[in-house]
C-alpha cells in the first residue's frame, strides 16, 4: 500500500507543479481577467445592450402596426345580439374577430430624430464600455504595483529579521566568551522583537493589498493567488521628456474614451430635443381594419314558397269579383359559422388620421424644454470632465517628476546607509561600537531600503499613468 501511495504522489507531482504555475498572475493576466469579470465592466456592457434594444424599438416605429383580436362567449337572459344589435332574451353563442393596422406617415421628423438619438446613445454606450475597461486597467495596474511594493517590503522586513538574528547569535557567543557585555545581547533581542512586529505589519498590509486586487478581479478572497515579481529595472518606461503635459492633454481629448462618451451624449441629446419639439406639431397617420362576428341566433333567408292573397273585391251586376296578389313567403334558417364570418358580417375600413395638438397640459412643451436643458447640462459636464482630465494629467506629470527626483535621492540615501552600516558592522564586531549605535545604523539601513523601494514603485506608477494618457494602455 505504501508503494502504491508513493507512485501516486510521483504521478501527481507534475500536475501539482503545473497548477501552482498557473496560479502565478502577471499584470497582463490580471488585466485580461478583470476586463472579462469586473462588475463595473459587466454593468457597462448591460447598459450597452439596453441602449441597443432601445434603438431597435425606435427603428420599429417606422414599421406599420398589426394587431389581431378575438373574443367569444355565451349570452343568456336579456342581452344584445352582436349581429343585429337588438335586445334578445334568447341564449346566444357568439364570437368576433378583428384585425387592425396603422402607420405614421409624417410627424415632422420626430421618429427619424428619435432613431438618430438612440443610435448615437448606443454608440456612446459602446464607448463607455471601453471607458470602463480603461478605468479598470488603470485601477488593476495601481493595485498590482501596490501589491508588489508590499511584497518587497515584506521581503526587506524578513531580511532585517535574518540580519538581526545572525547578529544576535554572534553577540551571544561573544557575551559567553566575555568579549561583549550582556547588554548588547539584550538590545539585539529587543530589536529582533521590533523587527518581527514590523514584519507582521508589512505582512498584513500585503494581504490587504491582495484583497483589494482580488476585488478588482472579482475573485473570491480565498482564491489561491500569487503574482509574479517582474524585474523592476527592466520595466519599459517612457522618458519624461516625451510626456509633456500640454501635448498629452491635447492628445487625450481625442483618444480618451470619456471624452468620446461626452461628445456622443451631447449629440444624442440634441437629436432627442429635436424629437421632443416635433411632438408639438401635427402628425398624419393611416389606418385600416377588418372585422367580423358570429352569433348562433342569427337567421338568414334560406328559401321561400308562393302564396296568393285576396286584397279586395268588386261587385259587378250582383256578382263579386275578388282581386288577388301573389307573393313569396321567405323561409329563415340559422346561418353557418363560415358564412357569417367570411361573408355576411365581414367589414373593412381604411382611412387617415390627422392629429393636431392644441392643448395637452403643457406636456409636449415641457418635454422639449427639459430636453434642451439636458443638452446644456451635458455640455457643462463635458467641460467639467475636460478640466478634470487636464488637472489629472498635470498632477500626474508633477508627481512623476517629483517621484523620479525622490527615487534618485532615496537611492543615494540607501547607498550611503549601506556603506555606513558596513562600517558600523566592522566596528561592532571588533568591539569598537556599542550595540545601540550599531542598531541605529541597522535601522537607518532598513528605513533607507523601504524608502527606496517605495519611491521606485511610486515613480514607476506615476510614469505609467502618463503613458496611459498617451497610449490608452499600460505595459509592465
Amino acid at each position: 500500500m505504501s508503494k502504491l501511495k508513493l507512485v501516486v504522489v510521483f504521478m501527481m507531482a507534475p500536475m501539482l507543479i503545473f497548477a501552482q504555475q498557473n496560479d502565478i498572475w502577471d499584470l497582463q493576466r490580471c488585466v485580461t481577467y478583470a476586463l472579462d469579470n469586473n462588475i463595473s465592466v459587466k454593468q457597462s456592457d448591460i447598459q450597452a445592450r439596453l441602449d441597443a434594444l432601445s434603438l431597435k424599438q425606435a427603428k420599429s416605429g417606422q414599421i406599420p402596426t398589426l394587431n389581431f383580436n378575438t373574443q367569444g362567449g355565451y349570452n343568456f337572459g336579456r342581452s344584445v345580439d352582436p349581429t343585429t344589435n337588438q335586445f334578445t332574451t334568447n341564449r346566444v353563442l357568439f364570437q368576433s374577430y378583428g384585425l387592425q393596422t396603422g402607420v405614421t406617415l409624417f410627424n415632422f421628423f420626430k421618429l427619424q430624430n428619435d432613431i438618430k438619438s438612440k443610435k448615437i446613445e448606443s454608440e456612446s454606450s459602446q464607448q463607455d464600455i471601453n471607458r470602463a475597461k480603461s478605468d479598470v486597467t488603470l485601477n488593476v495596474a495601481a493595485a498590482y504595483l501596490q501589491y508588489l511594493l508590499a511584497k518587497e517590503q515584506v521581503n526587506i522586513a524578513k531580511g532585517q529579521i535574518e540580519l538581526t538574528t545572525n547578529q544576535l547569535e554572534l553577540t551571544k557567543k561573544q557575551v559567553a566568551a566575555g568579549a561583549l557585555p550582556e547588554l548588547n545581547a539584550a538590545q539585539l533581542s529587543a530589536q529582533l522583537a521590533t523587527d518581527s512586529s514590523t514584519y507582521i505589519t508589512n505582512q498584513t498590509t500585503m494581504e490587504q493589498n491582495k484583497l483589494q486586487l482580488l476585488a478588482l478581479l472579482n475573485l473570491s478572497a480565498d482564491t489561491p493567488f500569487e503574482v509574479s515579481l517582474p524585474d523592476v529595472d527592466k520595466i519599459p518606461l517612457e522618458p519624461l521628456s516625451e510626456l509633456e503635459p500640454g501635448a498629452l492633454y491635447q492628445n487625450a481629448l481625442n483618444t480618451q474614451y470619456q471624452q468620446k462618451v461626452d461628445s456622443l451624449k451631447i449629440l444624442a441629446a440634441q437629436y432627442a430635443a429635436k424629437s421632443a419639439r416635433a411632438s408639438m406639431y401635427p402628425s398624419l397617420s393611416a389606418f385600416g381594419s377588418v372585422g367580423s362576428n358570429y352569433a348562433s341566433s342569427y337567421m338568414t333567408q334560406s328559401g321561400s314558397f308562393p302564396y296568393t292573397d285576396t286584397i279586395g273585391s268588386v261587385n259587378i251586376n250582383g256578382q263579386n269579383y275578388y282581386t288577388t296578389a301573389q307573393g313569396q313567403i321567405p323561409v329563415y334558417s340559422k346561418a353557418g359559422y363560415g358564412k357569417q364570418i367570411f361573408d355576411i358580417n365581414l367589414s373593412q375600413a381604411v382611412g387617415l388620421t390627422l392629429n393636431i395638438p392644441i392643448f395637452n397640459n403643457r406636456q409636449s412643451k415641457t418635454a422639449w424644454e427639459q430636453a434642451k436643458l439636458n443638452v446644456t447640462n451635458l455640455e457643462l459636464q463635458q467641460e467639467q470632465n475636460k478640466q478634470t482630465l487636464q488637472q489629472d494629467i498635470y498632477k500626474a506629470y508633477t508627481n512623476a517628476k517629483s517621484g523620479i527626483e525622490k527615487f534618485n535621492a532615496n537611492s543615494k540615501g540607501a547607498s550611503y546607509a549601506q556603506y555606513a552600516y558596513h562600517l558600523a558592522e566592522l566596528r561592532y564586531d571588533n568591539g569598537m561600537l556599542s550595540a545601540s549605535d550599531y542598531l541605529v545604523q541597522q535601522n537607518n539601513l532598513y528605513t533607507a531600503k523601504i524608502n527606496q523601494v517605495a519611491a521606485r514603485y511610486e515613480y514607476i506608477f506615476r510614469l505609467k499613468v502618463l503613458e496611459f494618457y498617451k497610449f490608452n494602455h499600460i505595459n509592465l
